[in-house]
């Protein structure tokens, strides 16, 4: 089973690379399986180092708050 965290593009590193933000922890990941490149600011779900699908920024911002609630913390993403 696989749990789909929405992660921020904070900046793009070339053609199909870009580092995303996922709950504070950054990492470089391969654009390579979105049908589009994603802009800076986008949210996307990652699975396994690759951004594998973009999401609405309303709906990702409401799951990133429920995993937040889940977690205990205040923090806003």
């Amino acid at each position: 089973m696989c749990l789909a965290i929405p992660s921020k593009i904070v900046e793009l590193r070339g053609p199909g690379l870009a580092v995303a933000d996922t709950l504070g922890t950054t990492r470089l990941v391969s654009l390579d399986l979105l049908e589009e490149p994603p802009s800076v600011g986008d949210y996307v779900i990652i699975h396994v180092g690759y951004a594998i699908q973009r999401l609405d920024p309303k709906d990702a911002l409401e799951t990133m708050d429920l995993f937040l609630d889940l977690l205990g913390t205040d923090d806003d993403a």
